[in-house]
């Protein structure tokens, strides 16, 4: 069957032709993408024609176009970045942008739609079932089938939760009062005997009412809000969130996707005395606005992991909460962290492991099994015993004891109709149950919570999504048989620090000691002489647990070992980064009087240079006083030898004849 997210009743590929069509495609393979740009913006434009090409076409086979068109270039890019997405993911994922950018789309596309088909299956030889039109009709009491045609005697739910006699099926109660809206992506919690339904995702819109179920009468009543006069705050409509129950009187709601995003998750409060909400301030630094996380509460810290951010980027990170102080913190892990993924499911064992299952990105579904120590913040994949559950995503669970219950969910292909439960000590799984045909327990973005009456545990689903919206309510009352089902093979995998399970009432005291002797002594009928003989093996068993024994000391010492080799490498690291600091600061101060000297070198480099070109100077000038001393040396000898060859000016005047030279002793 169908699982992709979509607003409208038809099945595949209808739903997709006439969102496509809605779009600007034409809803046919060879219609064009005119007009797709002027509904929405550019990236989500060339993102529907990608995904539209990849569903009707297949991978892009193309060539890159060697033109300079860069609408052609960014179409090509965007196509070929799906690589081999598969077909119906793609028509999936297509209907699913455009209820985000456009909610509202299959109300004003009735042009172009035909009378929608409910529950119709990828053949379409399936009947059809029309809804009424306020879409509250209650149900006869009934039971689901199961796989093998079995079903729940209709008699027994005549009274209620009390009366139901029937273990490990889910059964429909006869609830009463109007129904909410069918939706998926809700979150749900359950607070003093109510189960509480916030939100959701109902034909694309999301929702912000506050339902509750009155789990003793099976009474629906929608919750009215009152406005918060002191601290007033918009409830602004979400779906993929988490509430969770807290202090006795309040519901905590984390994260969301919504219209109108924020930048960091967003966590309100509201409360069950005044009726109000109000927004809850934190401090640190909050993760980033996303929805499909998983929210696990941890004594009064809330875990956060993964999700999907508003830009459809698919996260592993990890946050807490400390929800007494209201401080954000986000965790560095150590060891190999599960892939990004949303939609997953997550659950506290022993108030110390958190363990993450399955989920899906955007073309594929995860049924891995990933454990995070709290105490040591280290990621490990363990093994996995059992029959292990197939991939899926957008499935639900709950704890009861130290058995994990896990109910739909889907691999982008069909429902996924089994109900398994894990041992988290033993991480082996078993299956619970499992139903017939397409029916509201093979969704997925159902809830699911745990109640529990008169000493008994009850399983309570609600709504989901497969192929149409639901608004159903089952109910399943675990046996002590499931709960110890996943115990019977394999070994302790993790610490448990929790106690017994859960007490159960005497309807089922019988069954449970005559499993308890089975278990205490189990016999091997083997065949001699067509007679069979009943070999005790108590003896085999004990050896073979004080070997366990033996074998879990020689690990425990070797983990000791390990843990205090552990803790010297690490003392030894701090008084390395103490060193570390210390030589960084000397580093720093010698870097700044380095950088002190080197401006005093420079300004003293610059002064030097002044003094160049001052000495540069005075050496022309000296050179230039020394040329004029010469000349005027010069010139003073000249006049002076003039004067004596002329016997002066005053003989000269008086025409007296010059003296005749004088002869040298050598003429005499």
């Amino acid at each position: 069957m169908a699982m992709a997210r979509a607003s409208s009743g038809l099945a595949y590929p209808d739903r997709f032709y006439a969102a496509a069509t809605y779009a600007g495609f034409g809803g046919s393979p060879k219609s064009s993408s005119k007009g797709v740009t002027s509904k929405f913006s550019n990236d989500v434009a060339l993102l529907l024609y990608a995904l539209y090409q990849q569903a009707t076409v297949g991978p892009c086979s193309l060539p890159k176009p060697r033109g300079w068109s860069p609408v052609e270039q960014s179409k090509w890019t965007s196509w070929n970045g799906l690589g081999n997405m598969a077909s119906i993911e793609a028509m999936r994922l297509f209907v699913k942008i455009l209820e985000e950018e456009d909610p509202g789309w299959y109300s004003r596309a009735s042009n172009f739609i035909s009378d929608p088909v409910v529950d119709v299956e990828m053949n379409h030889n399936s009947k059809m079932e029309l809804p009424t039109k306020n879409e509250i009709t209650l149900p006869e009491m009934k039971t689901i089938p199961t796989e093998n045609g079995n079903s729940v005697d209709k008699d027994v739910m005549v009274e209620g939760v009390d009366s139901v006699s029937v273990y490990d099926q889910w059964v429909a109660p006869p609830v009463s009062g109007p129904r909410p809206k069918p939706r998926y992506e809700h979150a749900a919690a359950v607070v003093d005997d109510k189960m509480y339904i916030f939100g959701g995702n109902h034909n694309g819109r999301y929702l912000n009412d506050l339902q509750t179920l009155d789990l003793r009468n099976w009474t629906w009543s929608k919750v009215e809000v009152k406005a918060n006069s002191e601290d007033p705050v918009r409830v602004t409509p979400c779906a993929g969130h988490s509430l969770i129950p807290w202090e006795g009187n309040k519901l905590i709601s984390i994260a969301g996707h919504s219209k109108d995003a924020s930048e960091a998750v967003n966590v309100k409060a509201f409360d069950l005395q005044t009726y109000t909400w109000s927004p809850m301030k934190t401090y640190g630094k909050p993760p980033v606005s996303r929805g499909g996380q998983s929210v696990t509460l941890v004594g009064a810290n809330v875990v956060i992991f993964g999700g999907q951010d508003g830009n459809r980027t698919l996260l592993n990170d990890l946050h807490i909460l400390d929800l007494e102080t209201m401080t954000w913190d986000e965790i560095d892990t150590i060891g190999v962290s599960p892939s990004p993924r949303s939609d997953h499911a997550a659950a506290v064992h022993a108030e110390r492991y958190l363990l993450i299952f399955g989920g899906g990105t955007h073309a594929t579904c995860f049924n891995d099994l990933h454990v995070l120590d709290l105490k040591t913040m280290e990621w490990s994949r363990p093994s996995q015993q059992g029959e292990i559950p197939s991939p899926r995503a957008g499935h639900a669970g709950v704890t009861v004891g130290e058995s994990w219950f896990i109910v739909g969910g889907g691999d982008n292909k069909s429902g996924v109709s089994e109900t398994v439960v894990l041992n988290m000590s033993t991480l082996s799984w078993s299956v619970v149950t499992t139903v017939q045909g397409r029916v509201p327990l093979a969704s997925e973005g159902l809830s699911l919570v745990l109640s529990s009456y008169n000493g008994e545990d009850i399983l309570v689903s609600f709504g989901g999504y497969n192929g149409k919206y639901n608004n159903e309510v089952n109910l399943l009352k675990p046996s002590h048989k499931s709960t110890l089902q996943a115990t019977k093979s394999g070994t302790p995998a993790l610490d448990s620090g929790s106690g017994a399970q859960n007490a159960t009432n005497g309807t089922r005291d019988v069954d449970v000691e005559f499993e308890a002797g089975q278990e205490a002594k189990v016999r091997e009928i083997s065949m001699d002489n067509n007679e069979p003989q009943i070999i005790e093996v108590n003896e085999v068993s004990e050896r073979s647990i004080a070997a366990l024994k033996a074998e879990k000391e020689d690990l425990e010492s070797a983990l000791n070992n390990e843990k205090s080799q552990s803790l010297q490498l690490k003392q030894e690291l701090i008084e390395a980064e103490t060193k570390n600091t210390d030589l960084y600061k000397e580093l720093q101060s010698v870097r700044g009087q380095l950088a002190a000297e080197q401006s005093r070198c420079f300004k003293l480099e610059v002064d030097v240079a002044e003094l160049r070109q001052k000495l540069q100077t005075m050496d022309t000038l000296q050179k230039e006083v020394e040329i004029l001393q010469r000349q005027k040396a010069a010139s003073e000898e000249a006049f002076a030898k003039q004067k004596q060859t002329s016997g002066g000016v005053w003989g000269w005047l008086a025409g007296a004849p010059p003296p005749a030279p004088t002869q040298k002793a050598s003429d005499v």
